[in-house]
C-alpha cells in the first residue's frame, strides 16, 4: 500500500470532545470517523486491525470446536414475544414496523434468533453438544455512548452459542471457552486483563464472568484483592464486613428533624453519625412502590436491587409517588407505612446494627432506637444491596479490598434453560422422552477490543500496535526520495520484495521532511519501521526502528540491504513469537 492512496487523514489535534487517549489515538491517526452519536466508520486502518483481531477469534473458536454461522441483523417480533424479553428489555433495542406493519426488531443480542435456528435443526440428544457462533453486526440504542468504539450504538460482535443435555457439560464447554477467551486476550496484546464474577444482567442465567482490561478509563468499577485473587465486578461483589456492636438496645424515640432530610443534615442535627443512621432509598419498580433500607454510610447498588426485586424495570421515585404508602419524600422509614401498597428491602448493615435513626414517615420527623430483629417481624428477609468500598474485608480471606476501573472486554453467561424453556426447544432423549437442552453463550465486541488495545499500549505519539494485529507489519520510510532517484528505486525495490515475501507492508516516499513522515508512521503504529536514506545506502544498510511495547533487546538496529528479506523476516518471526497460538 502506497501511504498517498491510504484513505483516512492524519491530524495533529483531535477534536475536543474525545474522551480517552486511545479514542484521541485512533482519530488521529485516520482509523475512525464519527457518523452520529456512538455511530462510527471504521476506515481501512481500523478495518485491517479488526479483520485481525477476528482471525484470532475464529481461530480460537474453532480450536473448541465452533461452527460458525452467520444470523440476520433484523428479526421479527415473534422470536422476541416468544422468550418474554420483547416487553421486558428496555428503549436500548431498537423496534420498529416494516413496510407491511410487521413488527421487527434490530438485533441487539441474539439468544432468541440462535434457539429458534437450533430448534429446527436439532432434535436428538446425539446431536449433543455443539457451539455455534457468528461475527455480526447488532445495534443498541445506547444512552450514554462513550470513548470512541469502547462503548457505542452499532458494534461488531462475536457472539457464540453453546447447548448442553446436562450442566455437568455446559459447565465443562464454559470453561474451555473461558480457557480460548483468554488465549483470544493475550495474542491481540492485551496484558492487564482479568476475569471476574459478574451480574448476568437483562441476559439472564445463573453463572457470569466478565474479562476487564484494567484501565483508568473504564467505565466499570472492579473489586480486588491482592491477597487471595478474589475478584468481582461492583455489581455484585461482596464483602465481609463486621456489624457487631455491645451496645444495649435503646427505646424508639420520635424526634423532631425540622427541614433535616438527608443523611447528613439529620445526623448532623441529631449529633450523630452516618454509621448511625438508616439511609431510605425508594424506587419504583414497574408500577410498585419499592424503599430500600441500608446504613447511612453505604449507597444502594442498583444491579443487587435488581436482583433482589427480580425486575430490570426500575427508576427512582418521584416526590409525589411518596404518598401512596403513608409517607414523605425525606422522611420515610420501615415503621407505619402501608406494607400491601410497598415492597421494603433490607440490606444486610441495616439488620445487624442497633439503634439506627429511621425516618418517621411524617414530615420534619424521625425515629431514633430502631432495631432490626426487635422493631420488624421475625423472618424478614434480608439482602445484601450495597456497593462495596474500598478497603472493606475481602470475603474470602477477610484482607483489604482495592477498587479498580475496568473496560469489559468479553463476557461468559451460564443461561441454563431460560431461553429453550421459553421458546419450546425440545429433543428426543435416548429413552424416546422430550428434554429441554442447556445454554450457554459468549461474547467478544471486536471493535473495543481494537479499542482496548490502543487504550493499554500508547505513548503521546501514536498507537502501539501487537504485530498479531497491527494494520502493517512494516512501513518502510524513504527519505529524500524526490531528490534523488536512486533513493527511491532503492525503497521501491525494498518495498516490492517485502510485499512479494508476503510481508505486509506501507510505502511512504513523499516529499515530506523526516520529522512529518516519522510522525505520520508513529499514528499509523506499525511495528517494524525500515528507512531508506541516502546516509544509510551509502552504509549498505537500511535503519530499523520498532514501535512494539516489549521489543527483544538484542534486535538488531540496521540490516544489510543485500539480505534485508531474510533479516526482516527472522525480526517479524521474533516480534510474532509472544502472540502466537500456544
Amino acid at each position: 500500500m502506497l501511504i498517498e492512496h491510504l484513505v483516512g487523514k492524519r491530524i495533529a489535534d483531535a477534536p475536543k470532545d474525545a474522551q480517552t487517549p486511545g479514542h484521541r489515538l485512533l482519530l488521529r491517526g485516520g482509523y475512525i470517523r464519527q457518523v452520529g452519536q456512538g455511530i462510527y466508520t471504521l476506515l481501512p486502518l481500523a478495518h485491517r486491525v479488526c479483520q485481525r483481531v477476528e482471525a484470532i477469534i475464529r481461530e480460537e473458536m474453532n480450536r473448541v470446536g465452533g461452527q460458525e454461522l452467520l444470523m440476520p441483523v433484523v428479526s421479527p417480533a415473534e422470536l422476541w414475544e416468544e422468550s418474554g424479553r420483547y416487553q421486558t428489555v428496555g428503549s436500548e433495542m431498537l423496534r420498529f414496523t416494516d413496510r407491511n406493519d410487521h413488527p421487527c426488531v434490530l438485533n441487539m443480542t441474539h439468544e432468541e434468533v440462535i434457539v429458534d435456528a437450533v430448534r429446527a435443526n436439532i432434535d436428538s440428544y446425539r446431536q449433543f453438544p455443539f457451539l455455534v457462533y457468528q461475527i455480526q453486526t447488532k445495534f443498541r440504542d445506547e444512552p450514554r455512548s462513550r470513548g470512541g468504539l469502547i462503548r457505542v450504538r452499532e458494534f461488531t460482535m462475536k457472539d457464540g452459542y453453546s447447548f448442553h443435555r446436562t450442566d455437568e457439560c455446559l459447565d465443562k464447554t464454559y470453561h474451555e471457552v473461558h480457557k480460548a477467551y483468554t488465549r483470544i486476550f493475550k495474542r491481540v496484546g492485551l496484558r492487564r486483563f482479568i476475569d471476574i464474577e459478574s451480574d448476568t444482567g437483562m441476559m439472564g442465567g445463573s453463572v457470569a464472568h466478565e474479562f476487564m482490561l484494567v484501565s483508568d478509563v473504564g467505565e466499570d468499577t472492579l473489586v480486588l484483592c491482592s491477597a487471595c485473587d478474589y475478584r468481582a465486578n461492583r455489581e455484585v461483589a461482596r464483602s465481609k464486613r463486621v456489624y457487631e456492636s455491645s451496645e444495649a438496645m435503646q427505646p424508639l424515640t420520635n424526634v423532631e428533624t425540622p427541614g433535616q432530610k438527608t443523611i447528613d443534615e439529620v445526623t448532623t442535627f441529631l449529633k450523630s453519625d452516618a454509621r448511625h443512621a438508616c439511609k431510605a432509598v425508594a424506587f419504583m419498580a414497574g408500577e410498585k412502590p419499592v424503599v430500600a433500607f441500608v446504613r447511612g454510610d453505604f449507597d444502594v447498588n442498583l444491579a443487587k436491587l435488581k436482583r433482589a426485586l427480580r425486575t430490570g424495570d426500575v427508576r427512582p421515585m418521584e416526590d409525589s409517588e411518596f404518598a401512596s404508602f403513608g409517607s414523605v419524600a425525606g422522611f420515610v422509614g420501615p415503621l407505619g407505612v402501608d406494607t400491601a401498597k410497598v415492597t421494603l428491602l433490607f440490606d444486610e448493615s441495616v439488620a445487624q446494627s442497633p439503634n439506627l435513626i429511621i425516618g418517621a414517615n411524617a414530615v420534619d420527623l424521625h425515629t431514633t432506637g430502631f432495631n432490626f430483629t426487635r422493631d420488624l417481624p421475625a423472618g424478614t428477609p434480608v439482602h445484601d444491596l450495597t456497593d462495596v468500598n474500598e478497603g472493606d474485608p475481602c470475603p474470602c480471606c477477610g484482607k483489604p479490598l482495592s477498587l479498580e476501573r475496568g473496560i469489559e472486554i468479553g463476557n461468559i453467561f451460564q443461561l441454563g434453560k431460560k431461553y429453550t424453556a421459553a421458546m419450546r426447544f425440545e429433543y428426543s432423549e435416548e429413552d424416546g422422552s422430550l428434554a429441554i437442552p442447556t445454554m450457554g453463550c459468549y461474547g467478544i465486541g471486536v471493535g473495543r477490543t481494537m479499542a482496548s488495545v490502543v487504550e493499554e499500549s500508547n505513548d503521546k505519539y501514536g498507537p502501539i500496535w501487537p504485530i498479531s494485529i497491527a494494520p502493517f507489519q512494516v512501513q518502510v520510510c524513504c527519505l529524500g526520495a524526490s531528490k534523488d532517484p536512486s533513493i527511491a528505486d532503492v525503497g521501491r525495490k525494498v518495498y516490492d520484495d517485502l510485499r512479494a515475501a508476503g510481508i505486509e507492508t506501507l510505502f511512504d516516499a513523499r516529499a515530506v521532511g523526516a520529522g512529518f513522515m516519522f510522525a505520520d508512521a508513529d499514528l499509523i503504529g506499525a511495528p517494524l519501521r525500515v528507512i531508506v536514506s541516502p546516509r544509510n545506502q551509502k552504509k549498505g544498510v537500511a535503519e530499523l526502528k520498532y514501535r512494539v511495547v516489549e521489543p527483544p533487546a538484542d534486535l538488531p538496529a540496521e540490516a544489510p540491504l543485500d539480505n534485508l528479506i531474510p533479516a526482516l523476516q527472522e525480526i517479524l518471526a521474533r516480534l510474532a513469537a509472544p502472540f502466537a497460538a500456544s
